[in-house]
């Protein structure tokens, strides 16, 4: 029996991608690692912000869509993106820096246990960020030296991902008998999974609501990619998918990694990525996110795609 290791990506849309990526290695202090397209539709940027490499579970990924309207927040989404930061005192230092910055933000809260402090980015992308309290992070994450972060408080990885549904034991029963997520708190309106026991890199919390749907728009986001270590794995989960009733993409090569999208009961998309051959496979770690790169099938249409994209920089 194989084992969901934890978040992948994370995946939202942009109406501005020079907008998103000033927030995002300047103010967040990620390091975009990859500046590429859309694979389905290559006039789009797709962007990726993570550690050094962009490891599997530290991936931010926006689509930049520059007709997008705006969000209208509802039922059936996936509606919270937790970050670990290493302490309390973290939580007070990015406190300070939001404020510097003019960033809509909460007060210092608890959030599934933690010590939390939510905030927004520019498009009203809703995030938070959890006191990781020294608890064990993958061991192959690892840190940007030249972020603009002081060192001892950057964001580490992905924690606790937030899923508001409708019916709250479609997706509960998804993630416990389909992927083998452990259940930690369960409540009539709430619950609390975790791919691996004890870890939040791995940690769902659902929240279930009433109501329409949730319209996305700019800030909305789109899909949650969870990990398998290789394409053997993801072919089992492909049968596992298959087994349970779910249509589902098959296998998709996005030469960075392999996935398998489908989605469960309420509608909410999931990806399942592998964890290599990762974002190095065409660059070295020093000029990662520098230029763009494109996956072989596009190579041809370089000149054509360049033309019709922004400069970031």
């Amino acid at each position: 029996m194989y084992k969901i290791l934890g978040h992948h990506h994370i995946s939202m849309i942009t109406k501005n991608a020079q907008v998103n990526n000033q927030f995002y290695e300047k103010v967040l202090g990620l390091r975009r690692v990859k500046k590429t397209v859309n694979q389905d539709s290559p006039t789009m940027y797709h962007l990726f912000y993570g550690d050094l490499t962009g490891s599997a579970g530290t991936e931010l990924s926006f689509f930049e869509i520059t007709n997008a309207g705006r969000t209208v927040y509802g039922t059936n989404a996936i509606t919270q993106i937790g970050l670990l930061v290493p302490s309390f005192e973290s939580l007070i230092y990015w406190k300070e820096r939001f404020e510097q910055f003019d960033v809509t933000h909460g007060e210092i809260t608890t959030y599934a246990g933690r010590a939390a402090l939510p905030f927004e980015d520019s498009e009203g992308l809703r995030l938070i960020l959890l006191n990781n309290e020294d608890a064990e992070i993958p061991k192959f994450w690892s840190a940007w030296e030249d972020s603009a972060v002081e060192k001892k408080h950057r964001i580490l990885g992905m924690g606790t991902t937030e899923i508001t549904v409708r019916y709250l034991e479609r997706t509960a029963k998804t993630l416990r008998e389909l992927f083998g997520y452990v259940e930690v708190v369960h409540s009539e309106e709430e619950a609390i999974y975790q791919s691996i026991e004890g870890q939040v890199f791995g940690e769902i919390v659902l929240k279930q609501q009433e109501g329409p749907s949730e319209k996305p728009g700019r800030g909305s986001i789109h899909h949650l990619a969870i990990r398998a270590k290789n394409e053997e794995e993801l072919k089992y989960w492909e049968g596992v998918v298959k087994e349970r009733g779910f249509d589902s993409s098959g296998v998709v090569d996005r030469y960075y990694f392999q996935s398998l999208y489908f989605r469960d009961s309420n509608g909410i998309l999931f990806e399942i990525a592998t964890d290599g051959p990762g974002f190095t496979r065409d660059s070295t770690v020093e000029a990662l996110g520098g230029k763009l790169d494109l996956p072989p099938f596009l190579e041809e249409k370089r000149a054509e795609i360049e033309e019709k994209l922004q400069p970031l920089d």
